[in-house]
């Protein structure tokens, strides 16, 4: 299992908490610098998706700083919730929220994702951006998800993935694994957790193996859209209508 602090006695949950705690003063800026701003677009093209469900209520799953939920409301008529471990991030999601008069719209509030604070059948649909491979337990956190979600309801997933094509595939390796880590590092002042980014998304059952573990848990109509050669992919999934 990848982890963030290797030599540290905390789980993955409490590893990731810290982890982002440490780094949420720089994570936006580092985010958008490291990802050339592709990252806007890839959750542009998720919310495009969503739109049509037209979804009123919606969960946004590892919130962060609130991006995916910001970009989310300035596209869809709906409240969102957004959840994150980290009390750190979510202090920043706060300050972009009302700095753009969200906060009618959008609220946050810290919670796990494996036990997440909701009765069944609550939202319309969910989101999550770079998070699922960051779940203790991914089933779970996936299960967790599909009980709040209301039957006949929606999930998109945006996530690292691994491109398969030469010389792409190559190239991407190289800036992963040597250049975006030492950024990362000088930037963040952090020496680990731009080295667990790699390594996460090394680990992450991407593409296929992804919606076999959708499928094994519930959900259906689950479909893989690759993004940018391939250093993305967008997943939709649907909670069966009874």
């Amino acid at each position: 299992m990848a982890l963030p602090y290797k030599h540290s006695d905390q789980n993955k949950k409490g590893q990731v908490e810290e982890m982002f705690d440490n780094i949420s003063p720089k994570y936006d800026l580092l985010n958008h610098l490291l990802s050339v701003n592709i990252d806007k677009l890839w959750r542009k093209h998720t919310i495009y998706k969503l739109k049509p469900f037209k979804p009123e209520r919606i969960l946004d799953i590892a919130t962060g700083t609130g991006d995916f939920a910001i970009a989310a409301s300035k596209r869809i008529d709906a409240e969102i919730v957004g959840i994150d471990l980290s009390e750190g991030m979510l202090n920043v999601a706060r300050e972009k929220i009302a700095k753009r008069k969200f906060g009618d719209r959008i609220s946050v509030l810290k919670a796990d994702s494996e036990n997440l604070p909701f009765e069944d059948a609550v939202f319309d649909a969910a989101i999550v951006g770079f998070g699922v491979r960051n779940f203790e337990n991914l089933k779970i956190g996936l299960q967790e998800i599909l009980r709040v979600i209301k039957p006949g309801g929606v999930f998109y997933v945006l996530e690292f993935s691994k491109p398969v094509k030469a010389p792409f595939k190559q190239l991407y390796l190289f800036y992963f694994k040597r250049i975006l880590p030492l950024i990362g590092r000088i930037v963040s002042k952090d020496q680990s957790a731009y080295t667990y980014l790699p390594e996460s998304v090394e680990e992450f059952p991407d593409g296929d193996n992804f919606l076999a573990i959708l499928a094994e848990v519930g959900f259906i109509q689950n479909k893989c859209y690759p993004q940018t050669f391939g250093i993305a992919s967008i997943y939709e999934a649907h909670k069966p209508k009874k």
